[in-house]
C-alpha cells in the first residue's frame, strides 16, 4: 500500500482530482453556486464537444461538396455562360456606340460639304502587313458602290484613296505612300502649292511630305495643307496636314516640307469613302 502511494499512477490520480477540485472551487467563486453534476460534466466536456461540433460540420461540409458536384459544376457553367453573353453585350453595345459617333461625325461633314456622297461608314479590318506606308482593308466594297480611286476620309482629315475593291472588301492606300501623289496648296497662302508624296522615312515617323515647293515659299510651321482639287481625283480644299518643318530638297532647286497627318494614320477605327463630290463630276465631264 505505502508503495501505492508513491507510484506515478497515485501521483497522476492526486493531481487529476486536485484538477477538478480546482474547477469546482471556480465555479463556485464565480457563479456564486455550487456545480451540480451536470453542469460538471458539461463543463468538462464543451471542449470536447466544440471540438466534435467542428469536426462534424467539416464533414458535412465536404460530403455537401461530393453529393452536390454535378449541381454546383452545372451550376457554374451557367454562371460562366451568363459573364460571356453580358460580355458580349457589352462589346455589342461599345460597338454600337463606336458606329453612332461615326454616323454624327458623318453629319458633321455633310454639313460641311453638301457635294460630297458618302458611304456609311467603314469599319478598318487590319493593316497591310509589312507595308511601311499603313495600308489596310476595309469592310465596304462594290456592293456599296465603292470604286477604285474613290478618296478615304475622316472628320478630321484626309486618309488615302481606294485601290483594290471587291464586292464587301477594299484597300487603302494611304497618304503616307510614295504611290500616292495628291496636288496640294497651304490654306493661308494660295501661292505656296506642292505635291503631297510620301517617303519611307517621313512614314516611320508617320508623317508625310510636300514637294515641289516653290523655293521663295512663304511655308511656316503649323500652316494647314489642303487638297488643291486640280486633278478631279481629291475634292478641294480638304485637310491633310500641317507643316513641321521646310527645307530644301536634294537638287537645290526647289523647297519641301515634313507634313504631320491631321489624323493618325496607325489608329483608325472607322472611315468614310467619298464616292462622289462635284470636282469630280466636272472633271469627268472635262474629259469627255
Amino acid at each position: 500500500m505505502r508503495d501505492f502511494f508513491k507510484s506515478t499512477r497515485f501521483k497522476i490520480l492526486l493531481a487529476f482530482l486536485a484538477f477538478l477540485i480546482g474547477i469546482m472551487i471556480y465555479g463556485v467563486t464565480k457563479g456564486g453556486y455550487s456545480l451540480s453534476g451536470t453542469s460538471f460534466v458539461n463543463t468538462i466536456t464543451k471542449p470536447f464537444r466544440s471540438a466534435a461540433n467542428s469536426i462534424s460540420m467539416k464533414i458535412e461540409h465536404s460530403i455537401d461538396k461530393i453529393s452536390n458536384a454535378t449541381e454546383y459544376y452545372n451550376e457554374n457553367q451557367r454562371l460562366k455562360q451568363q459573364i460571356g453573353e453580358l460580355n458580349k453585350q457589352l462589346t455589342d453595345y461599345e460597338a454600337l456606340q463606336d458606329e453612332v459617333e461615326e454616323l454624327r461625325k458623318l453629319v458633321t461633314i455633310k454639313e460641311e460639304h453638301e457635294d460630297y456622297v458618302l458611304s456609311v461608314p467603314c469599319e478598318v479590318l487590319s493593316y497591310v502587313a509589312n507595308d511601311p506606308f499603313k495600308s489596310f482593308t476595309i469592310n465596304k466594297g462594290s456592293a456599296d458602290e465603292i470604286e477604285p480611286n474613290c478618296p478615304v476620309i475622316t472628320s478630321e482629315g484626309l486618309v488615302g484613296i481606294t485601290v483594290e475593291v471587291s464586292e464587301h472588301v477594299s484597300t487603302v492606300r494611304t497618304i503616307l505612300s510614295p504611290d500616292l501623289s495628291i496636288a496640294s496648296v497651304c490654306s493661308s497662302s494660295a501661292a505656296d502649292t506642292g505635291i503631297i508624296e510620301g517617303t519611307i522615312l517621313d512614314a516611320a515617323n508617320g508623317n508625310t511630305r510636300l514637294i515641289h515647293v516653290d523655293i521663295d515659299n512663304q511655308l511656316e510651321e503649323g500652316d494647314l495643307i489642303v487638297t488643291n482639287g486640280n486633278s478631279g481625283l481629291f475634292p478641294k480644299g480638304y485637310a491633310i496636314g500641317t507643316v513641321k518643318s521646310v527645307s530644301l530638297d536634294s537638287s537645290g532647286l526647289s523647297a519641301c516640307a515634313e507634313i504631320e497627318p491631321c489624323i493618325d494614320i496607325t489608329r483608325l477605327t472607322y472611315v468614310s469613302v467619298i464616292t462622289d463630290f462635284d470636282g469630280k463630276k466636272e472633271a469627268e465631264t472635262d474629259e469627255d
